[in-house]
């Protein structure tokens, strides 16, 4: 399974509902980088992104984008094969 990586805060429901979805597929370990705890890291995640909103989300090294984003994916059957 590919490594999920997602850009997170404390407080915010669509993480929550991304990480929900993801662990209903399967995933049992996502890398979460929280951005309202590291400044640096709200900057890498804009860099990368060119996005300033939570979350931000990457299976192995593809960007999937954010909650809505994820769900879309998984609603065209694209989630699962691109988890591995």
């Amino acid at each position: 399974m590919n490594i999920v990586k997602m850009y997170t805060t404390q407080v915010c429901p669509y993480c929550v509902r991304a990480k929900a979805l993801l662990t209903q597929r399967g995933v049992t370990a996502i890398e979460e980088i929280r951005v309202d705890l590291d400044a640096s890291a709200r900057d890498q995640m804009v860099e990368l992104t060119g996005r300033r909103t939570v979350p931000q989300i990457f299976i192995g090294a593809t960007h999937v984008g954010g909650c809505d984003d994820l769900i879309a994916l998984d609603q065209r059957g694209g989630l699962m094969p691109l988890l591995g």
